[in-house]
């Protein structure tokens, strides 16, 4: 996956770059199916943005280039089904979200959407990660037996494939760690907040955040930096030579030893930074976290989103469902596809349990709260005085099931969830021929340092080989 981030506005042509895409979605995305939906009009898109640019309008660095968008992210002009057919035959919806503004603003060229875990993965405990009864079942292009990761699924998938450079993911907890990690792809999760996250089909308004994905540190920020609007550059943080004297602490913990292949890749990751400079605090574990905070954690998401998809599915044109309780009997109509793989028992949680409204809730969140920020993250950085946290981020891809609860064994993104707080997530290599990453934490807003590191760190380490799309490994 070459990094063409130098690339100027001007510099190349919007109409070939999509008209390559375009051809590689038709003849590659059949076996990964990563692509939910093409933009009829990606071609007249960049045929306006190449005018713009003979004319010497270009809007700014990635003018013309093109992107995909997650498709739980509104878009005027193409379907947002969140994977589901409850919405998938519901009009478009009424405008498109603040970030997909932010894109056209910005001259990039909207290629399509991309395909998820349906609902992001908060239907049911044993969901499959990157299959929707919309688009279908997203696969690894590393081997297509194996996961894409979830629920971004699309989104890694497609980066890892070449169907385009940029691409638009959210993170609730590990949506866009997951399959950057699963597809050998960086992924941005933002701190919440920094990237508006209106007209994204909710889960959880706490946690919920849009991010970028892309086939390099330097290319991830310079989305980020449209994504944000914010008028950081992102992107010029993403230089090498900035590791040395960077603090980076090693929480141990349950962070490590869940995956010989990841935490090899780490320890190798981890001599890397050591090597460069940084000075490296091993055994900065964070406070033990008790089981019950996982339990808050998810009161906390189901409370939020009974309230959150209540107000969007209202706010959505056509005759669909209005709330939670309306979309699960929908499914129930519908059982013989919405269900066919895994239930709806989350969905079901949410409406039997407690409202934001509710002392219940509010004590779960302050525990999540007190817990991950400052008895977490700030804790740990502040005792030792450091810039970041690094981590394995996941084990290397788990084999696709269709009929139980998948094998994940382990990740880095929980804690850093409950606080809103950002990750970098940067491929370190292959393990057993599929890829592992590391994940950089930080505390609230904290991405250009973030940037610093994982870039610093990405040149130190051989680039990983492009997929094969072999059957399996």
């Amino acid at each position: 996956m070459p990094d063409d981030s130098t690339r100027s506005e001007t510099s190349a042509s919007a109409v070939s770059e999509v008209e390559r895409l375009l051809d590689r979605i038709a003849t590659v995305d059949t076996e990964v199916r990563a692509v939910c939906t093409v933009a009829p009009d990606a071609l007249d898109q960049a045929r306006a943005r190449d005018a713009e640019a003979a004319e010497g309008r270009g809007r700014g660095p990635l003018h013309g280039r093109a992107v995909l968008v997650k498709d739980n992210v509104d878009t005027a002009d193409l379907p947002t089904t969140a994977g589901s057919l409850a919405l998938a035959g519901q009009p478009n919806p009424a405008a498109d979200a603040p970030l997909v503004r932010r894109l056209r603003e910005a001259g990039m060229v909207v290629l399509g959407k991309t395909n998820l875990s349906e609902w992001a993965n908060i239907r049911d405990v044993a969901s499959t990660s990157g299959w929707s009864a919309y688009g279908g079942l997203t696969r690894n292009p590393y081997a297509l037996d194996r996961s894409a990761g979830g629920s971004s699924s699309g989104s890694g998938a497609a980066v890892a494939a070449g169907l385009a450079t940029y691409a638009v993911g959210t993170e609730t907890d590990g949506s866009i760690s997951c399959p950057a990690a699963y597809n050998g792809c960086v992924g941005i999760k933002p701190t919440v907040g920094l990237v508006p996250a209106d007209g994204v089909v909710p889960i959880s308004r706490s946690q919920d955040v849009p991010g970028p994905m892309a086939p390099s540190v330097r290319e991830a920020a310079a989305l980020l930096s449209v994504l944000a609007g914010d008028g950081v550059d992102y992107a010029s943080h993403a230089v090498e030579g900035r590791l040395a004297g960077k603090r980076i602490g090693v929480p141990r913990g349950p962070y490590w030893g869940y995956s010989a292949g990841a935490d090899e890749a780490a320890e190798r990751a981890v001599a890397a930074l050591a090597a460069a400079g940084a000075v490296v605090v091993d055994g900065t574990d964070l406070p033990e976290v008790p089981d019950s905070i996982w339990d808050d954690e998810l009161l906390v998401m189901l409370a939020e989103l009974r309230t959150g998809l209540a107000a969007y599915l209202s706010s959505r044109p056509g005759d669909g469902p209005r709330d939670l309780a309306e979309l699960v009997e929908f499914n129930r109509r519908h059982a013989d596809v919405e269900l066919v793989h895994f239930g709806q028992g989350l969905f079901e949680q949410a409406l039997a349990g407690p409202t934001t409204d509710s002392e219940e809730y509010a004590a779960a969140r302050a525990r999540c709260v007190a817990a991950s920020r400052a008895g977490g993250i700030d804790r740990v950085l502040g005792e030792h005085g450091l810039d970041a946290l690094v981590t394995p981020s996941y084990d290397r891809a788990h084999r696709i099931r269709l009929d139980g609860p998948e094998e994940l064994l382990g990740s880095c993104t929980g804690v850093p969830a409950m606080a809103g707080y950002p990750l970098v997530t940067v491929p370190t290599g292959l393990a057993g021929g599929l890829p592992v990453a590391v994940s950089f934490w930080g505390t609230a807003g904290s991405e250009r340092t973030l940037v610093e590191v994982a870039a610093g760190y990405e040149a130190l380490r051989d680039p990983l080989p492009a997929p094969t799309f072999a059957p399996s490994v």
